[in-house]
């Protein structure tokens, strides 16, 4: 990358010169702006599970919510911060002192907690969002970091648009965060407008012109609106910003944030030009990608960087022969580093309880003895109805229960269904709800699984409208596991499910009843606690 001016000796490696190997800060956004991505809302048992693998992954900094936002945020960052361990928990606020009250409230309880508020700086920000003078920007800036330093010591400050701020006034706000004691200031560009060049030279000039620069961590947070988030964050680096804020499979905001996967191996594989580290375990970073694609919903391309399941496919019989002759032809990382299997295992019917929880270890699965249980179950009934089963088989099986699951209210006895093409299809349904049965035989729908969508309608007392209705194939072959993943609102809101099975109609049923059970799990943890 070249660059004008003063900073064109980017382009003999990374500043600060001479520097053999920085540590870089991972601060994960996945929870807060990852969970602003439409559709991507989770509930608390899935902010726990997918923060403890942060964790687990050797996150540095995990951004757990926006504690003002709800009384839902606000709990599941005070539960993030009581029980996970070995990251700096960190809640987000305005600047303004309910924010911060509310958000030192939710972290407090973290043995590390990080404090992070922001405000907008911008000429367009300052004009139309907040009408404000620059100089009552600056007053609330060091107002707001002053009130978040007398809580804890470890406090983020952010200059929202910073990226579109007049280089004089940014120079002032950071300088004066810092004073009033900022430990990290981040340097967001929020709308995704700036270039890997504009980047560099932004920090370049910061860490030029503030006197106290040295007393703070330098963060970048990056959008991806012009597709260059992780090089604008790897910009950012080469000009010695020590964090970077990204999320798990680049999710976020409109078209998302950098992708934390792609900048940790970015560094790692290019460490001979970055001359930088993380404290990250590579090999966690699928098993990351696909918990928080199925707790959120939003589907990985086959093609992504790093996780993509194409990422480290060869068809073309060029890249084939020379893949045999020597890997390194046309891979420039290991699948193994990333935490991809190289190869299928081929598990059976006979094959017992050590076999699947070993090999789901090896896909990256930790599984409780009561988890394990129900996977082998599953596993069991599929066994019987399939010769071979996959690693994808194995990971949709694990994934469902781990990220499908919720009090289960209502489940699946036994459906019969009949279609065809003259004749109205026709389903008869039994569900469970507690000890009792209940039975539904529908004639109407465009199909079997629209069928099967009136069918539960009409058991389980709810109107429901599909939004989204996506099904895939877990693994290979004609009796591969059909994955359903639908979107239904309901009084207004949107809810996921997810179903798997071999029988798309059971698929379907399944998926249905876990919105169900996630519509009615909600309800019953926002109801008032009786007195």
């Amino acid at each position: 990358m070249t660059v004008s001016g003063e900073v064109s000796d980017h382009v003999d490696g990374p500043s600060p010169e001479n520097e053999k190997s920085r540590a870089i800060k991972i601060f994960d956004t996945t929870l807060r702006d990852g969970e602003q991505s439409p559709g991507a809302s989770m509930n608390l048992v899935e902010k726990l599970e997918v923060a403890q693998l942060l964790a687990d992954m050797g996150v540095d900094i995990i951004e757990a919510g926006f504690p003002i936002a709800s009384p839902g945020d606000f709990e599941s960052v005070k539960q993030i911060a009581q029980t996970v361990r070995g990251s700096t928990i960190c809640g987000l606020a305005r600047c303004n002192d309910k924010d911060i009250d509310t958000a030192w409230e939710a972290v407090k309880y973290a043995p590390q907690a990080r404090i992070h508020v922001f405000l907008a700086t911008s000429a367009i920000h300052r004009e139309f969002k907040l009408r404000m003078t620059p100089d009552e920007i600056l007053a609330r800036a060091v107002a707001g970091v002053k009130r978040a330093a007398s809580y804890c010591d470890d406090i983020e400050f952010s200059p929202e648009d910073a990226c579109r701020t007049e280089h004089d006034f940014l120079c002032r706000v950071v300088e004066a965060a810092i004073d009033a004691g900022a430990t990290t200031v981040n340097i967001p560009d929020t709308v995704g407008y700036a270039t890997p060049d504009e980047i560099y030279t932004r920090f370049k000039m910061l860490r030029d012109r503030v006197p106290n620069i040295d007393k703070a961590v330098l963060s970048t947070h990056c959008h991806d609106d012009l597709g260059l988030a992780v090089a604008n964050s790897l910009a950012a680096v080469a000009a010695g910003a020590g964090q970077i804020e990204c999320t798990i499979n680049g999710i976020g905001e409109r078209a998302g944030n950098a992708a934390l996967e792609e900048v940790v191996m970015a560094m790692k594989t290019r460490s001979d030009f970055y001359r930088c580290r993380t404290h990250i375990d590579s090999k966690r970073l699928v098993p990351a990608s696909r918990l928080v694609s199925k707790t959120t919903g939003i589907q990985v391309q086959r093609n992504k960087a790093i996780v993509g399941r194409n990422a480290f496919a060869h068809e073309s019989g060029i890249h084939q022969d020379g893949m045999l002759k020597e890997r390194s032809t046309y891979e420039i990382m290991r699948p193994d580093e990333v935490g991809f299997s190289k190869t299928d295992l081929v598990l059976g019917k006979h094959s017992g309880r050590a076999a699947l929880a070993d090999r789901a270890k090896n896909l990256g699965f930790t599984l409780t003895g009561e988890q394990l249980q129900e996977v082998f179950e599953q596993f069991k009934i599929l066994a019987d109805k399939k010769k071979e089963i996959y690693d994808g088989d194995i990971i949709a099986l694990v994934q469902h229960q781990i990220t499908g699951s919720v009090d289960e209210q209502w489940g699946l006895v036994d459906y019969v269904v009949r279609s065809g093409k003259d004749h109205e299809p026709s389903v008869e349904l039994t569900l469970k709800h507690g000890d009792q049965e209940y039975s539904e035989s529908v004639q109407q729908g465009d199909g079997p699984i629209d069928a099967a969508f009136w069918a539960v309608e009409k058991i389980v007392g709810m109107e429901l409208v599909c939004k989204d209705f996506r099904v895939r194939s877990a693994s290979l072959g004609r009796d591969a596991i059909g994955e359903v993943n639908l979107e239904v609102e309901y009084e207004g809101r949107s809810y996921r499910g997810v179903g798997v099975s071999t029988d798309s109609v059971e698929s379907t049923i399944l998926a249905m009843l876990n919105a169900i059970n996630r519509i009615i799990d909600e309800k019953t943890s926002s109801q008032p606690p009786s007195v």
